[in-house]
């Protein structure tokens, strides 16, 4: 009685705050109305559609073996704490998506966002991420790319694989970029960032050696050294001998970057990756639930309009109409492909009990969601002129601060140069102009609330503090995304050499790291040196590519459960799958035939040609102008090919679905057989 009186409770509250998120127009709105909202849609979505389908459609049984109990090497898999391996499956997905994608959509208004957000996770984002780990610890932890082969065949498996791994390149790229802009003169974040790598170390090796088993005690351990790593930060920035010391540029940063993935991927994971992510969980969720307590505390107004006029495609963050591309820009936050890989690859050698993976898959993603959430009402809170001002580039509104606000001013969204540089000073910057990319906007939005409810003196501390943070929040990402991306990279090339397949092979595993590296590394280069910063170029591609990950994913998943005769079940799948289809389709479409240079990718690439070849260019984009116009190309290029491969899986599952309903043979499950699971709890010595 008490859960029907509860569910009900919360499909009130959630109807209710929605409607009036939805339907207000004239008056700005209460953030606590957005808060409410997501809350409400997350209990509801956790407590009956999640417990439905572990229990229906999965059927999920703790009393089966897990592959980390089964399989377990102390390297890659570990049982491990459900909190810990929570903790870790967290903050490798919760990268820059949750937190860049919403600010850069809330120039279409804070509604569509919002409401996309909200439904795309909980019937979209969170089924995918659930559905797929449990269908990897089926199957001992394998891949994407090899469940697709294993259960489509090797049209679908092949396609799936490559464009799984081809897409992870670029997805890595833009993570590592964000890391970059965020840490790029900012020493208290680069030198927190620093020391978070010798603190997770050392707790990896007191959960080993020192207290094997004392998850309890390495946690308090953990924490108070991150919490003295921020001071220490802040201690840093303001010693003018010492802050020159972690005070970088774009080129070392996108070294420092591309060394740590690269360590990140060949360590045992009990070393560096999975208590790093761990304890990092930690600074995410204190900073996200202390933004919601601020929230409510000062209860702000949204001064952003519900919807602009920039609906139409003419919006100066991006080019583009609503439909798609507010589906494409936040990926992260609503539905995510990158979050299928890291459950098929780290997450599902960690899970101790299969009946954690509702807490871990829907949970996860839930919370990510909430993520989304707090960036969204940040970048809303500021003043439209300031939000515009901070986001827009100087070749869009003009390199003068006196002729980027009479433009912005005659969008119909007032803001003073005297204004701007006021700002700039609370918030310890020369200036805040055209800090393209998302990440300052929404370092401002976030000190903005916790200066109005902590003391605004403080401000210039909590922009450098969110500065940090971000830095922090996303290179947990990167970390677990190259030691997917090397599993993934592993699997095809043990197709032409066994050896090369054994993940925990060393190696093997140096091979594969440095080529994945590698990869990803070219396109985080190409992004430093672009002059508009990198997002212009890689972000949309990122949003797409992410979005046909998903599609692949979700594929993966229909086939699966339509050949475990669950046909009547395959709609959880299959409804956000044509969604996605339908979305990555058309936003693929514009973005390679649109002849708007702020839109298409080969329209960008001949524009620029045709300045560079009249000699209008500026001198210092001349110099890499050659550069950028091969990648834009080589993306529109790539945008061709992963459309290519997500209607190549599609329809390879088409085909398997129609052969099952048939009556005809199909490729034999790869599912373990069970074994009964032995584990009362983590064993002794076992590690994040």
């Amino acid at each position: 009685m008490i859960r029907k009186v509860s569910g009900v409770v919360l499909a009130a509250g959630a109807a209710f705050a929605v409607g009036g998120i939805a339907l207000e127009r004239h008056e700005p709105i209460n953030a606590l109305w957005i808060v409410t909202a997501a809350i409400c849609v997350y209990l509801l979505g956790y407590r009956f559609y999640a417990a439905w389908i572990a229990a229906r459609v999965l059927c999920v049984d703790g009393s089966r073996a897990t592959p980390a109990e089964r399989l377990s090497n102390g390297r890659d898999f570990v049982p491990t704490h459900r909190w810990i391996a929570f903790g870790h499956h967290f903050a490798a997905i919760a990268g820059p998506g949750p937190l860049v994608g919403p600010t850069l959509a809330a120039q279409f208004g804070y509604l569509p966002g919002t409401l996309w957000i909200l439904v795309g996770a909980v019937l979209g984002g969170c089924v995918q991420d659930m559905t797929i780990l449990l269908l990897s610890t089926r199957r001992d932890g394998r891949s994407l790319g090899q469940m697709a082969r294993d259960e489509l065949g090797p049209l679908g498996g092949f396609a799936a694989l490559t464009g799984t791994l081809a897409i992870m390149v670029i997805l890595i790229a833009v993570l590592g970029l964000v890391i970059v802009n965020a840490m790029k003169h900012s020493p208290w974040g680069t030198s927190t960032v620093f020391a978070t790598i010798p603190v997770a170390i050392l707790v990896g090796i007191y959960l080993r050696f020192l207290r094997p088993g004392r998850v309890l005690e390495a946690s308090l351990l953990g924490v108070a050294l991150v919490l003295l790593a921020v001071l220490g930060g802040g201690w840093v920035d303001h010693r003018e001998g010492i802050r020159d010391w972690f005070d970088y540029g774009a080129l070392p940063l996108a070294g420092f970057v591309i060394v740590y993935g690269w360590t990140a991927a060949i360590l045992p994971v009990w070393l560096l990756l999975a208590p790093r992510d761990y304890l990092s969980t930690f600074l995410k969720l204190g900073t996200v639930m202390l933004l919601a307590v601020a929230i409510v505390l000062t209860h702000p107004q949204i001064r952003m309009p519900a919807i602009t006029q920039f609906i139409d495609g003419s919006g100066p963050l991006f080019g583009g109409k609503l439909f798609p591309f507010v589906f494409i820009t936040i990926a992260c936050g609503a539905i995510s492909g990158f979050h299928s890989l890291v459950a098929s690859g780290t997450t599902p050698k960690l899970i101790s009990n299969e009946a954690d993976v509702r807490l871990i898959g829907y949970g996860s993603m839930a919370l990510e969601s909430f993520v989304a959430i707090m960036a969204m009402i940040a970048a809303t809170l500021l003043d439209p002129g300031v939000y515009f001002a901070i986001n827009t580039a100087a070749g869009v509104v003009g390199a003068t601060p006196e002729a980027a606000v009479q433009t912005i001013s005659g969008w119909g969204f007032p803001v003073t140069a005297d204004q701007m540089n006021r700002l700039a000073q609370a918030m310890g910057e020369r200036t805040l102009f055209a800090r393209t990319g998302g990440a300052p906007s929404l370092a401002v939005g976030m000190a903005s609330i916790f200066g109005g409810t902590f003391g605004r003196g403080l401000l210039a501390v909590w922009y450098h503090f969110a500065i940090m943070f971000e830095a922090v929040f996303i290179l947990t990402t990167l970390d677990a995304g190259t030691r997917v991306g090397r599993f993934m990279l592993q699997d095809l090339l043990g197709q032409a050499w066994k050896p090369l397949g054994r993940t925990s092979w060393y190696p093997s595993a140096l091979i594969a790291s440095t080529l994945v590296v590698a990869a990803w590394g070219y396109y985080l280069y190409v992004g430093v040196i672009d002059p508009n910063g990198g997002v212009n170029i890689l972000w949309p591609l990122f949003g797409i590519s992410n979005q046909m990950l998903a599609g692949i994913a979700l594929s993966v998943a229909t086939g699966i459960l339509v050949k475990s005769g669950k046909v009547r079940y395959a709609l959880v799948t299959l409804t956000p799958l044509a969604w996605l289809a339908l979305i990555t389709t058309t936003a693929a479409w514009q973005k390679i035939t649109s002849p708007d240079i702020r839109i298409g990718f080969f329209a960008a690439a001949n524009d620029l040609a045709a300045r560079l070849a009249a000699g209008t260019l500026p001198a210092e984009r001349a110099a890499v102008a050659p550069q950028l116009i091969f990648n834009q190309r080589l993306d529109g290029w790539l945008t061709m090919l992963f459309t290519a491969l997500l209607w190549l899986v599609i329809l390879d599952m088409l085909r398997v679905c129609a052969r099952r309903l048939r009556g005809g043979p199909v490729a034999q499950t790869s599912e373990a057989p069970y074994q009964v699971r032995r584990l009362t709890g983590v064993p002794e010595g076992s590690s994040p």
